[in-house]
């Protein structure tokens, strides 16, 4: 059974993994007939009220509000070895933009959360599968992008495809029920609520992507 790495980045859409585009996911990749391993960084987040949408100024960890998505099998992404696994799929939401990397702070200058890049650059060196979905892009832009220059998409915002484009990668516009593939080196990226008005169109382009990721697997 092919084993799907998913990064998650907490639990909740202004703080952490977007849970819709993070169920999706786990939910296409057990209807191909793999195995999603779910990993999330330990590390802290600024919580946000997800009734007000404001920080309340408290701290949760990202490990633990992500095993909530994950019923409590997940790992510390520190400890995920590319040798166990096939693919690699990065959920969106703002913690994709805020705690696994500071795209949302820092633009096309920001940083990859230390693990993450780790095993970002493994996977993309091993020439395994990597999906990115939303506003996740942004990870493999700054992790990837000097040196590979990939193909992404975060759908149709200009500004945002700009911050892409400044890192060395390569925007691609693309509609919410589709996905780009880069060939060459293996990485599918689809809008989700980039674009998305409801869950069902999330879906859509989720599952096509994570069917193009598993495809992909050699």
């Amino acid at each position: 059974m092919k084993r799907i790495g998913v990064i998650l980045s907490g639990c909740g859409v202004r703080d952490g993994s977007e849970i819709h585009e993070a169920v999706l996911t786990l939910l296409a990749i057990d209807r191909s007939g793999a195995k999603a391993v779910c990993l999330a960084p330990d590390m802290e987040l600024n919580e946000v009220n997800h009734l007000t949408m404001q920080e309340t100024g408290e701290k949760r960890n990202a490990l633990i509000e992500a095993a909530r998505i994950a019923r409590g099998e997940i790992a510390d992404v520190k400890d995920a070895k590319v040798a166990e696994l096939d693919a690699l799929i990065l959920p969106g939401g703002f913690g994709a933009a805020k705690n696994l990397c500071s795209f949302a702070f820092d633009g096309p200058q920001g940083a990859v959360q230390p693990d993450v890049l780790r095993l970002v650059k493994e996977m993309a060196l091993a020439k395994k599968p990597i999906c990115a979905i939303c506003i996740a892009p942004s990870v493999l832009a700054l992790a990837l992008g000097r040196d590979l220059a990939p193909q992404l998409t975060i759908g149709t915002d200009e500004e945002t495809a700009e911050a892409i484009n400044a890192t060395g990668s390569k925007h691609v516009p693309c509609p919410v029920s589709e996905f780009v593939v880069d060939r060459e080196h293996k990485i599918v990226s689809t809008p989700a609520y980039m674009l998305a008005g409801s869950i069902a169109e999330a879906a859509v382009g989720i599952e096509k992507a994570v069917k193009e990721t598993i495809n992909l697997i050699g």
